[in-house]
């Protein structure tokens, strides 16, 4: 995926979950963060970052901050980039040859990420962007999810009935050398991850070649689902 018109920026402060000032151009301007999670460690007061231009013209701010520098790591921070570039991986055959590939399936209460058929059999995948490292380990999630907890129990209840199911973990940048869960943040999310893996729900985290311009997945990385002491 790609976007167009980008520009660097020096990020000065988060107003609230949707805004945030940044100086362009020696001028401080208000720009969309595309990103309602808590991005602590992200968005920090002197940070590079990364802005489109808005795809609406008559939206009030011209920009979305789209990505950020965070050490030597380049982090796309958009929370609608997961879906976009998992869509294309997939319509590449990263999970094999799919018919009926379609975005936003509902079933049931639910609405999952993406539904298609692979060898005549119904396939779920249900992606979750990552952009939580440290220390070369990416972390999900950075805030409690409880619709991303709900999804997991559904797929692992589908996958007992025969179901082809996936959570596709997307991480958001390159250099990272294992994805965990956050156990700290939601002790409940990893737990449900390791009980969907045990009832056949197939688990994958992908890093992404990340440029200021694109996004778009590389590799697999290798997940540890292994619980701290005491949960």
């Amino acid at each position: 995926m790609r976007y167009d018109r980008i520009r660097t920026a020096v990020f000065l402060s988060r107003e609230n979950r949707f805004s945030a000032t940044v100086l362009l151009d020696g001028a401080p301007v208000r720009v969309h963060v595309k990103n309602t999670g808590r991005c602590a460690e992200l968005l920090v007061q002197g940070a590079t970052v990364y802005l489109a231009a808005a795809e609406n013209p008559a939206r009030k701010t011209a920009w979305d901050l789209i990505a950020v520098v965070k050490g030597g790591l380049l982090i796309n921070m958009d929370s609608a980039a997961p879906n976009k570039a998992a869509g294309e991986w997939l319509a590449a055959g990263g999970l094999g040859q799919l018919e009926e590939l379609r975005a936003e399936y509902t079933l049931g209460d639910s609405r999952f990420d993406f539904y298609a058929r692979r060898g005549g059999a119904p396939l779920l995948v249900e992606v979750k962007g990552c952009t939580l490292e440290t220390d070369g380990i990416a972390a999900f999630p950075d805030a409690p999810t409880l619709r991303g907890l709900k999804h997991v129990r559904e797929l692992a209840a589908l996958a007992a009935k025969g179901w082809q199911c996936c959570v596709l973990v997307v991480i958001q940048m390159k250099g990272v050398r294992l994805f965990r869960p956050n156990w700290v943040t939601q002790p409940a999310f990893g737990l449900a991850l390791a009980e969907a893996q045990a009832a056949g729900v197939r688990l994958l985290a992908m890093d992404c070649r990340v440029t200021p311009d694109s996004m778009e997945l590389d590799a697999p990385v290798p997940i540890d689902l292994t619980p701290p002491e005491g949960v």
